[in-house]
């Protein structure tokens, strides 16, 4: 699934090319209403995107496992076949088109001048890559999931619980937990505020690194998808193991995370 860094790459990209530009035509049916409207700002929150045109009308979408924007210059032939297309907006000298995607809808924009997670997105914790990312405010909300019914919360989990803090993935779960030599499976609650603190701030440095203008090239990753492999830090091998409700694999050393 693309994490909130993937996100931040696109709606970056699409604000560039297409950013302030008016909508020629919009399909299918259900996005006919976007023609003549011009957008004017593209906004990614955690795993969502938002695009936001005039008319208070706003494109979201999610791209769950899936889902990519490709932009191309008119006639330009597609990466992917035209059928797995689920929206198509065509500019004067681009065409933005959404591959894949699992969540497409159309909203009004009736707070255009609230932040996306407590407007149009409620439901979603602090985006971990804003500017004004509130890492106490995180801390608060992985205490209330704790008293939610059920098994102990583990940190493996909180980092994914986009309630609680919106745009990590498995990848980034799986390298700050590494980089903060903790065990994925510890319970939240014996994790001090500060420890818990530092856990959410790995995540956003490693993803704000992986951002153009930020920290340079992408660094190469310890655990992810390298199961089996020494761990780089200390030689032992790397173990994956299923996690969570959803069965998310986990990448850790047993080593020296614990």
């Amino acid at each position: 699934m693309p994490e909130g860094d993937t996100i931040w790459r696109a709606a970056a990209a699409l604000c560039n090319r297409v950013g302030g530009k008016v909508v020629r035509e919009a399909r299918p049916g259900a996005l006919a209403r976007l023609a003549g409207r011009r957008l004017t700002a593209v906004e990614p929150t955690g795993k969502h995107l938002l695009m936001r045109f005039e008319g208070r009308l706003v494109l979201h979408t999610h791209m769950r496992m899936r889902g990519s924007w490709h932009l191309y210059s008119p006639g330009q032939r597609w990466r992917l076949p035209a059928n797995q297309a689920r929206a198509v907006l065509r500019f004067d000298d681009s065409v933005a088109v959404l591959f894949n995607a699992q969540v497409i809808e159309l909203l009004p924009d009736l707070t255009p001048q609230a932040p996306a997670a407590t407007g149009l997105l409620p439901h979603l914790g602090p985006d971990i890559l804003a500017d004004d990312f509130d890492v106490d405010a995180v801390v608060t909300r992985v205490r209330e999931a704790e008293a939610r019914p059920g098994a102990p919360l583990a940190i493996g989990d909180a980092l994914l619980d986009q309630r609680v803090c919106a745009g990590i993935g498995n990848i980034y779960k799986c390298e700050s937990l590494w980089l903060r030599r903790l065990d994925p499976w510890t319970p939240t609650v014996h994790l001090d505020d500060p420890a818990l603190a530092e856990v959410y701030a790995a995540a956003r440095r490693l993803m704000k690194a992986a951002l153009p203008g930020f920290g340079g090239p992408r660094q190469q990753r310890a655990v992810h998808a390298r199961g089996g492999r020494p761990c780089p830090r200390c030689g032992t091998p790397v173990r994956v193991r299923a996690q969570g409700p959803h069965a998310r694999l986990t990448y850790h050393c047993p080593g020296c995370q614990g």
